[in-house]
């Protein structure tokens, strides 16, 4: 069974240097991918590599 990462919203907004509400702002607007599990976010080590991606590649353009 292969195991699966997952973070909470303050664990991404600590990796990305960014404040906890951006990162809900992100959620919500579609831009990043996450679960709701209760009252709160997870965040796949997936997604979020692929809005880091997303993100610097947008910035090149």
């Amino acid at each position: 069974m292969s195991e699966y990462k997952f973070y909470t919203v303050a664990e991404v907004a600590e990796i990305l240097q960014v404040h906890w509400q951006s990162v809900l702002n992100y959620i919500k607007s579609g831009k990043l991918k996450a679960v709701k599990l209760g009252k709160g976010y997870r965040i796949s080590a997936t997604s979020l590599s692929k809005f880091i991606s997303d993100s610097t590649k947008r910035k090149k353009q």
